[in-house]
């Protein structure tokens, strides 16, 4: 039987507005990047966008949010946004992504629709204050054990190509696999010349084999997920990813950059022999 791939798609309903000074991030207010800044996009938009993103065979479907966290705003929106996707398109699986949160927000959430909330750690606990000083490590960490108190399934994952040391990549590693996250979705950083990081130096072979620790490292997530930066990553050699142990892909665009035209994806996956998951 040819093995399944999940598809997730991402929904960038606030953009631009976070006042974090996340080194990584072009959605930080504090680097002033080009790109498109609103706080709250339409919800007929966002359904169009669900639409569009099932009828493509994504099963997830993520509403990010660009805050340090949630607070009222916020929640009222994402569980706004939540009912009325869930009215439209019910057989997407709704995913969260709206920073730190508390077990009763999450619960909130979960009430709304909300079947997984995402809070990647970002990286190493040590590497950490070298790419983010407005808050520490340990409330992201904190967040993600949050999401396992609601009974939410939990999507922790983080962002090689920062600067960081191989021992600083096996260090976020082995902090998700503590987490006992569903999901682990593993971003190759792109660089915007905006942002104060150096580029990724991150050769294609190198984050193969980070794709292969992360599954070793990781044995019961039930999805390693290449999500920012595969393109940009892998370029022509997309296809080995899953060789290397992932099982589940972002398609279409990201929070703040184009992604693969998605009938590309979906024409490499059939190629390649993968049936697209139908279930989540």
């Amino acid at each position: 039987m040819a093995k399944e791939i999940f598809l997730c798609a991402i929904s960038n309903i606030n953009s631009g507005t976070c006042n974090e000074d996340c080194k990584f991030c072009s959605q930080s207010v504090k680097y002033k990047a080009d790109i498109e800044r609103y706080i709250q996009k339409p919800i007929d938009t966002i359904i169009e966008e669900a639409k569009a993103a099932r009828a493509s065979g994504a099963l997830g479907f993520c509403l990010v949010t660009a805050n340090k966290g949630i607070d009222h705003k916020v929640l009222k929106f994402v569980c706004d946004v939540a009912r009325a996707v869930t009215a439209v398109v019910p057989d997407l699986r709704l995913i969260a992504c709206n920073g730190t949160a508390s077990v009763e927000q999450l619960l909130t959430l979960k009430e709304a629709g909300i079947k997984a909330y995402n809070h990647n750690l970002e990286t190493a606990e040590a590497f950490y204050p070298e790419v983010c000083t407005t808050h520490p490590w340990s409330e992201r960490y904190k967040t993600c054990e949050n999401v396992n108190k609601a009974g939410l399934k939990l999507i922790t994952g983080g962002i090689f190509g920062m600067g960081e040391s191989h021992e600083d990549r096996i260090s976020m590693l082995e902090s998700l696999k503590s987490l006992n996250p569903t999901s682990v979705p593993l971003n190759f950083y792109h660089h915007n010349p905006a942002l104060p990081l150096q580029p990724n130096p991150l050769t294609t072979d190198e984050a193969l084999e980070l794709i292969k620790i992360a599954r070793e490292t990781i044995p019961d997530a039930e999805r390693i997920m290449v999500a920012g930066g595969r393109e940009l990553q892998f370029g022509h050699r997309q296809d080995e990813i899953f060789e290397a142990g992932a099982n589940s892909i972002v398609i279409g665009n990201y929070l703040t950059t184009q992604g693969r035209d998605k009938m590309s994806d979906l024409e490499m996956l059939k190629e390649l022999g993968f049936d697209v998951a139908k279930k989540a």
